[in-house]
């Protein structure tokens, strides 16, 4: 009731959203290596999802909250392809509901800069409700929004996260599942394409060099061709402030 009433209060007192083409760039992966704290000199609001328990996940969030950047935590989730390995701090479909809330709890107990948590991987345990349920209320209690990552399409995340009450958004386009210039640029201008189309878009890349050397000759460019680079956030209270007008509406056409 709290958050609706906020909704409603910011509907009223700003006549009409930015009318800005507006992008978020959340970049993965982060905490694995000591090249990963260069990334922080990225330009603009780029937004970075740490992994937890790493090795440079802790520092590298010091250094970013004091440079205002947007944290999430990109918590590692079962894949459909068990080969690969998920990292610490794993919620896996074989865990109880204690298991995984506790799991979980821990992870965002030594990232409490974040804002919001994307999965990493999770193309399996994305598709079941009972542990997306389970991850909805942890998140429901520390006020944190998701960012489903969408590695799969059959994905109940926002379903849930709907459900539940937490607010959430879906990944867009990803920048860089194949790591060369054409690719990069490709996939640059189908983030720009949507983001005209909706006026938002939401990106995820990863710290490969490739991809950190591409955003640093192309970050600068974006708001000459009048896209507004914001952190998740922003589209996250967007899309909520869109939904308040549009039940608004609703209720004035009754």
């Amino acid at each position: 009731m709290k958050k609706l009433t906020w909704l409603f209060w910011l509907f009223f007192s700003l006549p009409t959203l930015a009318a800005n083409k507006q992008i978020a760039i959340v970049i993965d992966d982060i905490g694995n290596h000591q090249r990963d704290l260069e990334i922080l000199n990225l330009p603009g609001k780029i937004s970075f999802s740490i992994l937890p328990h790493t090795p440079y996940s802790q520092v590298f969030a010091r250094l970013a909250s004091k440079s205002n950047k947007e944290l999430l935590l990109h918590i590692p989730m079962q894949a459909l392809d068990n080969s690969k390995a998920l990292g610490p701090g794993a919620l896996t479909s074989d865990m109880s509901k204690e298991q995984l809330q506790i799991t979980l709890g821990n992870a965002l107990a030594t990232l409490p800069q974040v804002k919001g948590v994307n999965n990493h991987m999770g193309s399996s345990l994305t598709q079941e409700s009972l542990p997306m349920k389970w991850t909805m209320e942890v998140l429901k209690k520390r006020n944190l929004y998701f960012l489903d990552s969408r590695t799969t399409g059959l994905s109940q995340a926002q379903n849930v996260a709907n459900l539940y009450g937490v607010e959430n958004v879906g990944r867009h386009v990803f920048l860089d599942n194949i790591v060369n210039e054409q690719q990069l640029q490709f996939r640059l201008n189908e983030l720009k394409y949507k983001a005209e189309r909706y006026n938002f878009a939401i990106a995820i890349a990863h710290p490969y060099p490739e991809t950190i050397e591409f955003l640093q000759r192309m970050l600068p460019e974006l708001e000459q061709q009048g896209f507004e680079l914001v952190p998740l956030s922003q589209l996250v209270e967007r899309k909520y402030i869109q939904l308040a007008q549009a039940e608004h509406k609703g209720v004035s056409a009754r």
